[in-house]
């Protein structure tokens, strides 16, 4: 494997991961960077091979990001740390979180996986809340399966079309690649202003299907 793609398969499943597992991936561009991801493979000549590999490769990520989420929700025993003040980790987006997983639960795990800030809390909560384990799993591993790959793939075949004009894919690749490096950059400083803000304790409800687990 040459560098270049070396260096893409680092980036994407180090963001996919943690984009799914920890508070950090709330503020990374996760979508965006699988999108030029894929563009990138587009420009090697063994791309094909390795974006079909690298899809592989980034679902199991996220569904492993999912699972440390999920655990990491899970031993806080109803009790998450919001943020007076903060943007994304808030009561108020916490409980909207809390909310669909209550009314919706398994739809709500495939749901979220194609809304950012959704898509990162959503493990936490739903551990938190006490989901059913196993359905949790089958749903994030279904919403792997149709986010990760198919955003890669989008990018790949869109850069196929790009190739068309010899001088256009340079100018896409640079102009996505210095928007990742600026969007992480930022990001990561909007995750230290966030996580400066005072916390803030927010109780998760147990899900229906867990109090009816623990009743009988």
């Amino acid at each position: 494997m040459s560098a270049g793609p070396a260096l893409v398969w680092t980036i994407v499943l180090t963001f996919v991961f943690l984009e799914c597992a920890v508070i950090l991936g709330l503020f990374l561009p996760g979508d965006s960077m699988l999108i030029t991801a894929g563009i990138v493979m587009a420009s090697h000549a063994s791309g094909e091979k390795h974006v079909w590999a690298l899809s592989l490769g980034a679902m199991v990520a996220a569904i492993a990001g999912n699972q440390v989420g999920y655990a990491i929700g899970h031993r806080t025993g109803h009790h998450l740390v919001a943020r007076k003040g903060g943007k994304y980790i808030n009561v108020q987006n916490l409980q909207r979180v809390a909310e669909l997983l209550h009314r919706h639960g398994f739809v709500a795990v495939l749901i979220a996986r194609w809304i950012p800030w959704v898509r990162t809390l959503c493990p936490t909560v739903a551990g938190a809340a006490r989901m059913d384990h196993t359905r949790f799993t089958v749903a994030s591993t279904i919403g792997a399966i149709v986010w990760a790959p198919v955003l890669l793939l989008a990018g790949y075949y869109a850069g196929g079309f790009l190739q068309r004009v010899p001088w256009l894919m340079p100018l896409v690749i640079g102009i996505l690649v210095a928007g990742l490096i600026i969007g992480t950059i930022l990001g990561i400083r909007h995750y230290r202003q966030e996580m400066s803000q005072p916390a803030e304790d927010f109780t998760v409800e147990t899900t229906p299907a867990a109090a009816l687990h623990q009743e009988s």
